[in-house]
């Protein structure tokens, strides 16, 4: 008897009981100027259904042709993923009716993609080491989008209507089919987030992708099966589909193992399916019966050749791949002298191309390493907004930093001249200059505001003077104060020192 539930156990529970299995199909959308099989332009944001051609929009008499750029976008990929590249590779079509999927077939590939046999290895926070094999990587086109109208949730449950837009439809996607993963163990959805993430790395640095999770550019189909510890047989799995950033991969591969735990030891079966990832609920919801591939009827496209590759174009290509990501990082670490957790807090962030373009502008390690991961990751948090999204640029850092050395402001007044630069007012020492945030270098006006403390507490004037050097603080918070921050606590100390005759 198959049974559902919305109970579920706790993972820790789901652990001593089940060990689980899992599988990624990562879909990458390539950033090639035109659609996979036609001219119809390849942008993001445009008017609904202005990206279109008869071939998009399969309509009667038309004949696809293969994009040329993107099947060099799929060889590097997967060069750059170990995989082994066909000599000769086919397309074939994939049968099954989508409203956004105007041909009523998606062009895909199926037992002959273009790479396979592959494997990357994935590093997870504490530097422990996962090998994920990857089965294939094959080429196909993109959905059309619907866009659900009236309901609370924007779903297609509970919607009066849906729209389709078409200018998604047949843009070109690599999906990458990961072999299934065991061994995982409680790290399973650490395990998911990370191997995301270096998907999304090495198509980011290949440049063959935008890589905006936000966008769809990437998403990932979880699928997730457990057995009972000491078993071998793989339990039935479910796929949850288009997941796209990294925290709900790991909040819905742990949550369907919870879920899926829950299911077993209640005596019941789990139901190869589609599911549905709600980050407001942080919870999967049943989609549709999971095909498998006979149901899609795959046969070979009649109305494409073969791609055909040779030895000379796949060793052209694979001279054109950049510095892998794993070796770059190692550079990278070594050259600008972190420590390992440092280095590992900078990943994990997705600061790393950041402060690697801030060192190049001209930042120390240490300053760039501070901005990104201090007061631009506190700001972010405070925005509710990724790093990336902030605009801070590396020439910020470096102006910001410079401004700082130049002594025109310090640490405290750089953090308020950051916000303002957010805010739209222009670059840092516009903001200083606009908003009189510089250091105040007057020692005249240091010197009356020290007097003042100095008048208003005179106990702690005896205790400097008879040698407690260290009390001199006390006296330097009012003068900051005084000077709305904007003196330089060195030179205040410096000052009080000598009005007091003693040496420091």
């Amino acid at each position: 008897m198959t049974q559902t539930t919305a109970e579920i156990l706790s993972f820790d529970e789901a652990m001593a009981a089940f060990d689980p299995v899992l599988g990624f199909e990562v879909h990458v959308e390539l950033n090639t100027r035109t659609k996979m099989f036609d001219a119809a332009p390849n942008t993001f944001g445009d008017e609904p259904n202005t990206n279109t051609t008869p071939v998009s929009l399969g309509l009667p008499g038309v004949l696809p042709v293969v994009n040329r750029a993107a099947v060099e976008s799929a060889i590097k990929l997967g060069l750059a993923l170990g995989c082994e590249i066909r000599p000769v590779s086919h397309f074939a079509r994939k049968n099954y009716f989508y409203p956004d999927t105007p041909k009523n077939f998606q062009t895909s590939q199926y037992d002959e993609p273009i790479a396979e046999n592959g494997s990357i290895d994935i590093e997870l926070e504490d530097g422990t080491v996962f090998t994920v094999e990857i089965e294939r990587a094959h080429m196909e086109e993109d959905a059309g989008k619907l866009t659900h109208m009236g309901g609370a949730a924007g779903r297609i449950q509970g919607a009066d209507f849906s729209l389709v837009d078409y200018n998604r439809a047949g843009v070109p996607l690599i999906e990458i089919v990961t072999r299934p993963i065991v061994g995982a163990g409680e790290r399973a959805p650490e395990l998911a987030r990370a191997y995301v993430a270096a998907i999304r790395e090495i198509v980011k640095n290949l440049g063959i992708s935008d890589a905006r999770m936000e966008r769809g550019n990437v998403r990932c189909d979880a699928n997730v099966s457990l057995m009972p510890k000491g078993a071998t047989t793989f339990g039935t799995r479910s796929e949850t589909k288009n997941v796209n950033s990294l925290r709900a991969v790991e909040r819905a591969v742990r949550y369907e193992i919870q879920r899926h735990a829950a299911v077993l030891q209640a005596g019941g079966t789990i139901v190869q399916e589609t599911r549905h990832w709600h980050e407001d609920t942080r919870s999967t919801t049943s989609g549709r019966p999971k095909s498998d591939a006979d149901d899609y009827r795959y046969f070979p496209e009649p109305d494409l050749v073969p791609v055909v590759t040779d030895e000379a174009w796949i060793e052209r290509l694979r001279a054109e791949l950049p510095e892998p990501p794993a070796e770059r990082r190692r550079r990278l670490k070594a050259d600008w002298g972190y420590a390992d957790q440092e280095f590992r807090d900078v990943v994990n962030a997705g600061v790393l191309d950041e402060i690697e373009q801030t060192v190049a502008a001209g930042a120390t390690p240490a300053a760039a390493r501070k901005w990104w991961m201090g007061e631009i990751a506190r700001l972010a948090k405070q925005r509710e907004a990724e790093i990336a999204e902030l605009g801070v640029t590396p020439a910020t850092v470096v102006e910001l930093d410079g401004l700082i050395a130049e002594g025109r402001i310090n640490d405290k007044l750089a953090k308020k001249v950051l916000g303002h630069v957010l805010d739209g007012e222009g670059s840092p020492a516009e903001v200083v200059e606009a908003r009189g945030l510089a250091v105040v270098s007057d020692d005249s006006v240091l010197t009356a505001a020290i007097d003042d403390a100095m008048a208003a507490m005179p106990e702690v004037v005896e205790k400097v003077r008879g040698g407690k050097v260290q009390a001199v603080g006390a006296l330097i918070g009012p003068v900051m104060k005084a000077t709305r921050g904007q003196a330089d606590a060195a030179r205040v100390r410096e000052l009080i020192l000598e009005r007091l005759g003693v040496q420091g």
